[in-house]
């Protein structure tokens, strides 16, 4: 039995064998009660508890009983005895419910031993964080003669696919920033007109629509939203659409751009050819990730604009991550540079950008972060991968930003996370004088409007230092 652990956890855990057990002896672990575990929980037994349907019977939303019991059987498989334990049997008494955000304190106290059949028997206990029992029970278990050292495995954290709501911690992040005027380019179809709605609903964006005024009122009223109040700017069809946002931009009287419904290549064109609109930096996009199978948000760059990156734009592209990383909070973002292996070669010529991106950041040509590479996907979000190569990283296995070698494999990696893998997405382009949210046309409104949230904390960051 394993358990999930922080970054910082011991690598290994060690059992303790039966004659080094006495009675008395005591194992402790805490653990934070999370939703994504409720939800989970629920999702594997096909049951939840009355409290979950209502929470106004407890007075918020509890765990399901026997998730105590879980929290117990991992401190006696992880601690106490610890790895090469036989669970026997376990008494439970449910004493009081445990509810959304408690921190639970699981103990386990030896209070008898069998040396004929090498059992021992433990009081498990849980107590919340003022203190009150909420769980006890007596669990017998054979605990192992020999004594076991191994790997702590890697177990994914538990998130249901799509949670509701969705970005919550990206919301939460822009809940104090006032809306900004965006320009929302041709949102001529129902998704992206409702996404740019929804961001102005949240406060996100103060929105100027930019497209045919007759298409705009038809898709309105064909997915019965509102267009009250809402500015709109005529123009005739989406390359005109994307022009006059570029000259709204260049004349600042918008501070974010944002993608409807016409291809990437029409809104980038305008942008490129506004002299205005550029930085010294190269135009790159980032893709933010809620991955469930992943314990943490994760950018991925250039999977959207740049088809084959030299190794200069690279540089770019590597900083343009770094900085969206630091607006999201990360301070020190671990940045892996992918290949297809993880060792240089010079007959694949991405091991040796990978190599030399490493070495920029040496020389204080990249900043603000740790970079590795060249890393194969595995190594670079697997501790247990890395570990099993030999790779010792301070990334590896904990990357914040993945880095791909060319727009190919970054737009099916990205495209495999959403659709394969249950990951929710939005996106955003760095390198212009402001933001531009850029959705893939098939995107809801949800990720729409996350996507505007992003664009959202880089204008307020664009006004303390512009880029």
């Amino acid at each position: 039995m394993t358990e999930n652990t922080p970054e910082n956890a011991p690598d290994t855990i060690e059992n303790v064998t039966y004659d080094e057990i006495a009675i008395g002896q005591t194992a402790r672990q805490t653990h934070l009660l999370s939703k994504e575990e409720i939800a989970a929980f629920a999702a594997a037994s096909g049951d939840a508890d009355d409290d979950d349907a209502d929470p106004t019977l407890s007075h918020g939303v509890s765990a399901h009983g026997m998730w105590g019991a879980a929290l117990i059987s991992r401190l006696l498989g992880t601690r106490l005895p610890g790895p090469g334990t036989i669970y026997l049997e376990q008494t439970l008494r449910f004493l009081k419910p445990v509810r959304l955000g408690d921190t639970l304190r699981v103990t386990a106290t030896v209070i008898a031993k069998d040396d004929r059949q090498k059992q021992v028997r433990l009081d498990c206990r849980i107590k919340n964080q003022t203190g009150a029992l909420v769980l006890s029970g007596v669990a017998t278990v054979i605990a192992p003669t020999e004594k076991l050292r191994q790997p702590r495995a890697w177990i994914p954290q538990l998130h249901p696919l799509h949670p509701q709501p969705r970005f919550d911690a990206l919301f939460d992040r822009v809940r104090s920033l006032a809306a900004v005027r965006c320009a929302v380019v041709h949102p001529c179809d129902a998704e992206s007109l409702k996404g740019a709605l929804d961001a102005a609903r949240q406060g996100l964006i103060v929105p100027v629509l930019i497209g045919p005024v007759a298409k705009l009122q038809a898709v309105a009223a064909g997915a019965g939203l509102a267009l009250d109040g809402i500015e709109i700017v005529d123009v005739p069809h989406s390359h005109a659409a994307a022009e006059r946002a570029a000259a709204m931009a260049a004349a600042g009287t918008v501070e974010i751009l944002m993608k409807g419904s016409l291809h990437t290549d029409e809104m980038m064109q305008a942008i490129v050819a506004t002299p205005a609109l550029r930085t010294k930096r190269q135009l790159s996009h980032v893709f933010r990730f809620e991955v469930p199978m992943y314990d943490k948000v994760l950018l991925i760059s250039d999977a959207a604009l740049n088809i084959q990156p030299t190794l200069l734009e690279k540089a770019d592209i590597v900083q343009n991550a770094i900085d969206l990383a630091h607006a999201l909070g990360i301070a020190q973002p671990k940045v892996a540079i992918l290949s297809a292996l993880e060792t240089v070669t010079p007959k694949i010529a991405s091991t040796i950008d990978a190599a030399a991106l490493c070495k920029m950041a040496d020389r204080g040509q990249i900043t603000g972060a740790l970079l590795d590479g060249p890393l194969a996907f595995d190594n670079a979000i697997s501790s247990a991968s890395a570990r099993i190569k030999g790779i010792t990283s301070e990334v590896a296995g904990h990357a914040d930003i993945l880095i791909v070698p060319d727009l190919e494999s970054g737009n099916m990696l990205a495209k495999q996370l959403e659709y394969l893998a249950g990951a929710d997405t939005c996106g955003v382009v760095l390198g212009a004088t402001l933001p531009i949210a850029l959705t893939s046309r098939a995107d809801d409104a949800g990720s729409r409007a996350a996507s505007a949230a992003l664009a959202l904390l880089l204008a307020h960051r664009y006004r303390l230092e512009r880029p």
